[in-house]
């Protein structure tokens, strides 16, 4: 009998303890989320950002920034460093005349998140096929807002 109450009692701190909202969120989660994010620098500055408890992230926006080319919605990684996010994500992009492979896209980013509100830099690289950058890498800012219900 003790041993299934103490069971009992473990499964209900578990439960407890995974709730949203329960607690303080660490700083390494307080990442996670849906957020809207400003991109100044950015063909298109509007951007949707999910960061995955798991370390994942999605990115998208509309690729209205450029009238020759189409974009993929980014995916990636990220991680917490120094009291800051830090990651990468990767889209591809094609002609959308063609429908050919114009180049990979690799976005890394340095992030400070406090509360419902982010802000930070990235680093815009572009590669070809065989991953010859293609020109310098593109600096922008970031800040965002996490959508709350």
């Amino acid at each position: 009998m003790r041993i299934t109450l103490t069971a009992a009692c473990v499964a209900v701190l578990c439960l407890a303890a995974c709730q949203p909202g329960s607690g303080r969120q660490s700083e390494s989660n307080s990442i996670v989320g849906t957020w809207l994010v400003r991109t100044p620098q950015a063909p298109f500055p509007y951007h949707m950002f999910v960061f995955h408890s798991d370390g994942t992230i999605q990115q998208s926006n509309p690729d209205a920034g450029n009238a020759n080319t189409s974009d993929s919605s980014g995916m990636g990684v990220w991680m917490p460093e120094a009291g800051r996010i830090k990651g990468k994500f990767v889209e591809v992009t094609a002609d959308r005349t063609t429908r050919r492979f114009v180049s990979r896209g690799e976005i890394s980013f340095l992030i400070k998140v406090n509360g419902d509100a982010l802000s930070g830099t990235a680093s815009a690289a572009f590669y070809d096929r065989e991953g010859r950058r293609l020109r310098e890498p593109l600096a922008v800012t970031l800040d965002g807002q996490r959508i709350v219900p």
